[in-house]
């Protein structure tokens, strides 16, 4: 098992496959984004070996993001050889669903489980104007594909004051009242170009609940408030469904942080909020063995650092969100 300085034990690792994405949504790049070159980024074959060191020390939870995961050439394939891999437990992903309509099917089949599917809004102008490009239509068939591949579901909506923190909440959390869905409500989080945008777009728990209380009734906490992953669950009445509410910025749970990040481009990520990160890239090319590889790794995990500085005004600038992960 992999351990930080901390105590924590770190075994949850978020593969972000492209840094390339379908949309440009207004809270993760500019419009006018540009990508890397293909040959920048870690290869198949590189992902797998790199798969097979982490679940070697321990990581036994495997989450695929992007950008845009699904519009990695071969993710279907990526999905079938990392849920083989030995110790791994657990293969998701997160997607905005526009190409889960033709892909849910092959993913399960290959050994996904779970998908986080991105959906801010149930309003068709909102969502083209939230996303730029988007439909939100081809996400609805995206979720459906998935509820009919057998996925296990949850809803991600990154709440944006101005934008979709009203009724386009009260519209999401009403789903769960007949749907079996977690739906989660994001903070968001600033990050290079557009952290001014993301700063000020913030939207608190308590400003969601409210607004959802005062028009779909009470809701209550989950088992005593203790998270999901990284959000708090509550629950409307009847529902069969749950709220999540992930707040990252101002009710940070880096106590009970047991991720870490693999960037497109081969950089181990210790805290989505700091900049420091580990190059796993340069020493896998210049022809590392495994154990001095899987000893890089350990090394990066131990100095993982406790939480973000956001409180001090430390915002990470080298990268924006999509070439992160999340």
């Amino acid at each position: 098992m992999s351990f930080d300085r901390f105590g924590r034990n770190i075994n949850y690792l978020r593969i972000s496959l492209t840094d390339k994405c379908n949309l440009r949504c207004v809270y993760c790049m500019p419009e006018d984004m540009t990508f890397r070159p293909r040959a920048e980024l870690l290869q198949d074959d590189e992902i797998f070996r790199l798969v097979d060191l982490f679940a070697g020390l321990g990581f036994h939870k495997f989450r695929l993001t992007g950008g845009e995961p699904t519009v990695r050439a071969n993710v279907v394939d990526i999905v079938h050889r990392i849920a083989q891999t030995p110790g791994v437990k657990t293969v998701a992903m997160t997607t905005n669903g526009l190409l889960l309509d033709r892909l849910a099917r092959p993913l399960a089949e290959a050994g996904l489980q779970r998908v986080n599917i991105s959906i801010d809004t149930l309003n068709p102008e909102k969502f083209k104007k939230l996303t730029r490009w988007g439909d939100v239509e081809d996400v609805w068939a995206g979720i459906h594909a998935a509820r009919e591949a057998g996925l296990k579901i949850k809803l991600n909506a990154v709440v944006v004051r101005g934008y979709n923190d009203k009724e386009d909440v009260v519209d999401l959390a009403r789903l769960t009242l007949f749907q079996p869905w977690q739906i989660r409500f994001i903070e968001m989080m600033p990050f290079g170009d557009v952290a001014s945008f993301q700063q000020a777009g913030i939207v608190t728990q308590e400003e969601l609940l409210q607004t959802i209380g005062d028009t779909l009734g009470p809701v209550s906490l989950v088992d005593g408030g203790a998270l999901d992953g990284e959000a708090r669950l509550y629950q409307l009445e009847e529902a069969l469904g749950t709220l999540g509410f992930i707040s990252s910025v101002t009710q940070p749970f880096c106590a009970t942080c047991s991720r870490a990040r693999l960037t497109a481009d081969g950089r181990l990520r210790l805290c989505l909020l700091r900049e420091k990160e580990v190059d796993l890239l340069t020493p896998l090319r210049a022809g590392a063995s495994d154990e001095e590889l899987a000893k890089i790794i350990e090394d990066g995990i131990w100095w993982k650092p406790w939480g973000h500085g956001l409180a001090q005004d430390v915002i990470p600038l080298n990268r924006v969100m999509s070439e992160i992960g999340g």
